[in-house]
């Protein structure tokens, strides 16, 4: 593990599993590729710091028909100094047919379990005529959630950091799927990243 000074140039791709980013650290070392699911917080742009590599190994995707093979590393922490917008030459050389990384990983070999229970079949579900009045072709609307049922939601999605405070730090660890969706909730909660101190904090009001 190795501390050095470098940039990180992040950009922001719109997946089918929602936002996700993708860095590429310039050192003086080499150029690295970064997917740490932690970047998914961050808006695109250039920051500046000290940046903990913990790991460097080359790794290979297909996506359009090709194969892609590329040097990538892998952050243990960083202290950011500096922030930039990317200009649209550095976007643009960022890839924009990079693979989620949540597809990624589900494309990996996985393990076979050791016993797998037969899937049961679920028969189709019909609404009853003689109890369903919406008329045809009229999509039912949605029940408003009561402020019980969306904090129970809040409290499941964040856990142990439910109840949230005015300074709120994400577990990188957990799945990307829920981070993002961690991400997302606390933007519509009113919080906001900063990116210097890499934590979500209440947006005054």
């Amino acid at each position: 593990m190795i501390t050095i000074p470098g940039q990180l140039a992040i950009k922001t791709i719109h997946g089918k599993n929602g936002d996700f980013n993708v860095g590429r650290l310039a050192t003086s070392i080499g150029e690295f590729v970064i997917k740490n699911a932690e970047l998914d917080q961050y808006d695109e742009g250039k920051y500046e710091g000290d940046f903990v590599i913990a790991e460097i190994r080359p790794s290979t995707y297909n996506t359009g028909g090709r194969m892609v093979i590329e040097i990538r590393a892998h952050l243990g922490g960083m202290t950011l100094s500096n922030i930039d917008r990317l200009s649209k030459d550095e976007a643009s050389r960022l890839s924009p047919q990079e693979v989620d990384p949540i597809d990624e990983e589900a494309s990996a070999p996985q393990a076979a379990p050791a016993t797998a229970a037969p899937a049961a079949a679920t028969a189709p579900t019909f609404a009853d005529p003689l109890i369903d009045t919406t008329p045809f072709s009229v999509t039912p609307q949605p029940k408003p959630k009561s402020k019980a049922s969306a904090e129970q939601e809040d409290a499941t999605l964040f856990g142990a950091l439910w109840p949230l405070s005015e300074v709120v730090k994400l577990d990188a660890t957990v799945d990307r799927r829920v981070l993002r969706q961690q991400r997302d909730r606390l933007g519509a909660l009113s919080y906001e990243f900063a990116p210097l101190s890499q934590d979500w904090h209440v947006v005054a009001s």
